[in-house]
């Protein structure tokens, strides 16, 4: 069944070609690992780093007479992803043998969902830079998530002569999720990759982590020219990289192109990305849905629950990023930017909260986002190893806001928590710290300051401008520790200016 246009054709989005301009159109089959201690449709575990075959059941194996059994754990997470994806639930769902032969692939056909799948169509928002920079709210429809199990994994490369089958992976649960053909550019792609990956996180549905393969792409591409039908789509199978798949876009993109302007036509395949050489290769002509001989399942009954169950899940869920972005630009008065910054990782927005409790919100954002991300980065840490907790940063502010120590104090005692960690209490009174805030002892550093430099001082009462120089000079002799207000305050009041 052709799939209804969606979106109209933005010129930004545009590729040029010796013939004139062209259209991308995207789609994403995006495969996420559903977090639950048991697999699919048996009791074997999920928790790899074993032995090759170490977390395989019988069913997993395929052995005769073996039957499965439907993990509800796995159908919870299925509804509360889709619930976060503000989709509509069925409420009645089929699971259907899907037939076609791999290696890895024990029962030689794969336990899916077809035509009935448990959350039909949804919404995910995704912001991208338009012409001018500015952001741009680009709402992307989601198809259908349905519930299957994994395929086991071919080793190649443990025997010159032989592959190996590991069985692990065969049965775990996995979420395919089909968006609409409604993405035009390889940014829009990764935006929407991105955002599908930190709902997945905040729900705690999948951990979605691309580099163990627990979330993966699979990316349709076609071009047109703008306004016309869909062109014929070549599927980029298994990407499992954000970056990968805006590069694998964009390679497919110019590869179609370069074919139609020299006259030729595109066949339907699945293709391959390979990042060394940035480009898709072929890898197998396109199946269609007839070709896997789709029908029920046998073994499995429907699964069915009623609106009750939907709705206890989803007093359960978390805030959602969308929602804690608009709640951080309210309650904490941040920028779009720093409320994006922050909600992009749950565990980034939580720590930003413990530091913001009781605290103004745009300090605390300034210096988690500058200061202490700043400092991950560079460390290529995460957020869940940084060596200053959330109640530590905000220790630190608070003595930099009751006057205690100076702002450039604060990022020194800021930098020693990161090497040696500590209170910055402890640290600012064992180091000798404390701001000098005694009128008598930085009268008698202004005084020196202005008696080593009289010409300065004369020249600063006609350009009052000056006096910056000559805080930065008390602040010098002071290493620090003066406070800048009133060190700026007697300056005026020794040479004679407003």
């Amino acid at each position: 069944m052709p799939i209804a246009e969606t979106r109209n054709t933005n010129p930004k989005n545009l590729i040029p070609g010796a013939t004139g301009d062209w259209e991308v159109v995207i789609g994403m089959e995006v495969h996420a690992q559903v977090a639950s201690k048991a697999k699919l449709f048996s009791g074997a575990p999920t928790d790899f780093g074993g032995a090759p075959n170490d977390h395989v059941s019988l069913v997993d194996a395929a052995m005769p007479g073996m039957l499965p059994v439907i993990n509800e754990e796995c159908v919870r997470q299925a509804i509360r992803t889709g619930l976060g994806l503000k989709a509509e639930i069925n409420r009645h769902s089929v699971f259907a043998r899907k037939n076609y032969f791999y290696p890895d692939l024990p029962q030689g056909y794969q336990i899916s969902q077809y035509d009935q799948p448990i959350v039909g169509e949804g919404t995910v928002v995704v912001e991208v830079p338009d012409a001018n920079g500015d952001m741009e709210e680009v709402r992307v429809g989601v198809e259908r998530l349905h519930l299957e199990q994994d395929a086991g994994k071919s080793l190649h490369d443990q025997h010159p002569s032989m592959s190996f089958v590991d069985l692990n992976r065969s049965g775990v649960a996995l979420m395919e999720i089909v968006s609409k053909p409604d993405l035009r550019s390889a940014d829009e792609a990764k935006a929407f990759l991105t955002k599908l990956r930190t709902i997945l996180r905040y729900l705690g549905t999948s951990d979605a982590d691309m580099e163990k393969g627990n979330l993966r792409a699979d990316i349709n591409v076609s071009v047109r020219r703008p306004g016309e039908p869909f062109g014929t789509r070549c599927e980029i199978k298994n990407v499992n990289s954000i970056r990968f798949a805006g590069q694998a876009v964009e390679h497919e993109a110019r590869r179609q192109i370069a074919i139609l302007e020299d006259g030729g036509a595109i066949e339907q395949e699945t293709r391959l990305f390979d990042p060394g050489r940035g480009e898709t290769r072929s890898m197998r002509s396109k199946e269609e849905a007839h070709d896997y001989r789709y029908f029920p399942d046998p073994d499995l009954l429907p699964v069915e629950f009623d609106e009750a169950y939907v709705e206890a899940l989803r007093e359960g869920l978390p805030e959602l990023p969308d929602d804690k972005r608009v709640r951080f630009q309210s309650e904490y008065g941040l920028s779009a930017y720093d409320s994006d910054v922050l909600v992009a990782d749950r565990a980034i927005a939580n720590f930003f909260e413990g530091v913001a409790h009781g605290r103004d919100g745009k300090q605390a954002a300034n210096w988690v986002i500058n200061e202490l991300l700043g400092a991950l980065n560079r460390a290529d840490k995460s957020i869940e190893a940084s060596p200053v907790s959330a109640h530590q940063l905000g220790a630190l502010l608070d003595l930099q806001n009751d006057g205690t120590i100076s702002g450039k104090i604060a990022k020194e005692v800021f930098d020693i928590m990161l090497q040696d960690g500590g209170d910055p209490g402890d640290i600012v009174e064992a180091r000798g710290l404390k701001q000098v805030t005694d009128t008598g002892a930085i009268e008698a550093l202004v005084d020196q300051v202005l008696g080593d430099n009289a010409e300065k001082a004369t020249q600063a009462k006609e350009k009052p401008a000056m006096i910056g120089w000559f805080v930065g000079q008390v602040m010098k002799a002071s290493q620090g520790k003066a406070n800048p207000q009133a060190v700026n305050a007697m300056l005026k009041e020794k040479l004679g200016v407003e």
